[in-house]
């Protein structure tokens, strides 16, 4: 590998960690505001980012507005769709009516489904990856044994445990739809930064959370007092999980082969636990420090296979 494809490298991973980051905060707002329904939360948090996306873009919208093609409007619609409004929606249900726990143990198959389906001419060969994604299976394993251990497991009745594995298989078919197809679509239409296909998102998904408005009208009413934290909640995580990450996430998987960058979803994992502790006012747990250590074993044995790979690989 060419150094400046080193530095592309190790810039794509540096992304993608950032990316994790930034997305570690989703899991904090339905604990926080578990008062609202999961149409509410996905309705606040898309509103603001679809709000922050028409802030951002109005300057440059003259030069980027003629490249966008149908195309393009098509693919950002179904993405949108798909990586934004479904996900959320299904992931926040599975944590109401499932439990953390099995939520987590699902969703947290991202890495190995996106690794797995998203292969291209650049991955590599499914043996060399077979230890990597096993350290992960293996992390995500002992997330879920700590939490079933510690009273974790889902204390809800038959019916809403089916619905709740149910939505988090959903959630994950469709986090790694988009994460497959968002990456393809960005390499094969090198004609938008990062940034500007992050914010054309925000847009979509903000036109398409709209449709979710009636939500608030719905159901039990808020009192007056509830909304500050809401709004304060939703618009953090819209400006830092989905306009900042998407951005990040956009050039982790221009940069990075799928085979590697659907790995870098592990620091989503990470995060999220960190800020667990946190939030908690603990530190980890014999088995959660094991998941630590299996997750980030995995995915830096996987960077590692792929900084072997010949340059004309890549």
């Amino acid at each position: 590998m060419t150094p400046a494809k080193q530095s592309r490298h190790a810039l794509g991973i540096a992304c993608g960690v950032g990316a994790g980051a930034l997305w570690g905060i989703v899991f904090l707002g339905p604990k926080m505001l578990s008062g609202f329904s999961p149409v509410e939360l996905s309705a606040g948090r898309y509103l603001a980012y679809g709000l922050a996306a028409v802030l951002l873009i109005a300057p440059i919208w003259k030069r980027l507005s003629g490249r966008v093609t149908r195309a393009d409007w098509t693919a950002l619609f179904w993405l949108s769709l798909a990586g934004n409004i479904v996900y959320f929606l299904f992931l926040v249900v599975a944590i109401q009516k499932a439990g953390i726990a099995v939520a987590s143990l699902i969703v947290g198959l991202v890495p190995v489904s996106a690794s797995l389906f998203g292969r291209s001419a650049d991955s590599l060969r499914l043996r060399e990856l077979i230890g990597p994604l096993a350290l992960i299976l293996a992390g995500v394993a002992a997330i879920n044994i700590d939490l079933f251990s510690h009273g974790g497991g889902p204390d809800a009745t038959t019916f809403d445990l089916i619905l709740g594995v149910v939505c988090a298989v959903a959630a994950l078919l469709s986090w790694t739809a988009y994460a497959v197809y968002n990456a393809r679509h960005l390499k094969a239409h090198p004609h938008f930064t990062s940034n500007e296909w992050s914010l054309l998102t925000g847009l979509v998904t903000g036109f398409q959370a709209l449709f979710l408005i009636p939500a608030f009208f719905i159901g039990p009413q808020h009192g007056i007092g509830a909304f500050p934290m809401f709004w304060g909640v939703v618009t953090v995580t819209a400006i830092g999980a989905s306009v900042i990450g998407n951005a990040l996430w956009n050039g982790a998987s221009r940069m990075l082969p799928m085979s590697l960058s659907g790995q870098l979803i592990v620091f989503e994992t990470l995060f999220a636990l960190l800020y667990g502790f946190v939030l908690e006012h603990r530190g980890p747990r014999p088995f959660e420090i094991a998941a630590v250590v299996l997750l980030m074993s995995g995915v830096l044995w996987s960077a590692h296979r792929h900084r072997a790979v010949p340059a004309a690989a890549h």
